[in-house]
């Protein structure tokens, strides 16, 4: 199962769970009174459930706002990356002629593995075996310069081509780290029981109307759903529907500039 269908199930339960959490609350609520008939709710309850349904707007906005400035984030070094290869591509020419054609073909070589890597996603073994390439790409680019550098004429040039391989370098790793970081699991685990918790006490609270505004449930529902189903694609820009694919256009422009 791939994860836009993971995802998929995962906000249809998240809504049936709210819809169902609110009837819960509403039947304890209703046992509750024919119980307790004299008995009013306290002041303090209602701030409970204030503090409850507090505490799940602020996870929410949290979660999306720094789901949202990682999905920026990933953009932003695919930009990165491609100034830093359009860098080192250009100083290929300060080079020994001699080590220029290898190293060009090297360096094509290397943005074709690039970007296969994220083209090969969802398929996570194909899209690792191109990172594989690409990193042996590397050694080998790194291999060729230093040996170009080494002679009387590359010497001259190493100060400002060999910087330029290290950033191509160091860029690939601080992508690599920024696909990969998300929050902890718990923080997903905490927003569905607070959504679903708050559910039972919004239930609980109105369980005393004489009917269900079912436009208002639903609705409700929807929104809440359609908000942790975004925040979750925002954390996997290159699985769900929410991608970053139209910034590999910048890295795919560079490679046919390269020829």
């Amino acid at each position: 199962m791939d994860f836009t269908h993971t995802t998929g199930l995962l906000a249809l339960g998240l809504f049936c769970g709210v819809l169902a959490c609110l009837e819960f609350g509403r039947w304890l609520g209703r046992r509750w009174a024919t119980r307790n008939p004299d008995e009013a709710k306290s002041r303090a309850a209602a701030t409970l459930e204030s503090a409850v349904f507090g505490l799940m707007a602020l996870l929410i906005a949290f979660s999306f706002g720094g789901a949202s400035s990682r999905f920026d984030l990933r953009r932003h070094l695919i930009v990165e990356e491609t100034n830093a290869i359009g860098t080192a591509w250009l100083r290929l020419d300060m080079l020994p002629s001699s080590a220029q054609p290898g190293m060009r073909a090297l360096f094509r070589q290397y943005v074709d593995a690039r970007l296969e890597v994220y083209e090969r996603l969802p398929d996570v073994k194909a899209a690792s075996a191109a990172m594989e390439q690409s990193v042996k790409l590397q050694n080998d680019i790194w291999s060729a310069a230093v040996a170009a550098c080494r002679s009387e004429e590359g010497q001259r040039v190493a100060i400002l081509v060999l910087p330029a391989l290290n950033n191509l370098i160091d860029i690939t790793t601080t992508r690599t780290m920024a696909a990969k970081t998300h929050p902890p699991m718990i923080i997903f685990v905490l927003m569905f029981g607070l959504a679903l918790g708050s559910m039972v006490l919004a239930g609980y609270d109105h369980a005393q109307a004489q009917g269900r505004s079912w436009i208002h449930i639903i609705a409700f529902a929807a929104l809440l759903t359609v908000t942790v189903y975004i925040i979750i694609d925002l954390e996997f820009p290159r699985l769900g529907l929410i991608r970053v694919d139209a910034f590999d256009d910048v890295l795919v422009g560079l490679r046919q500039s390269m020829g």
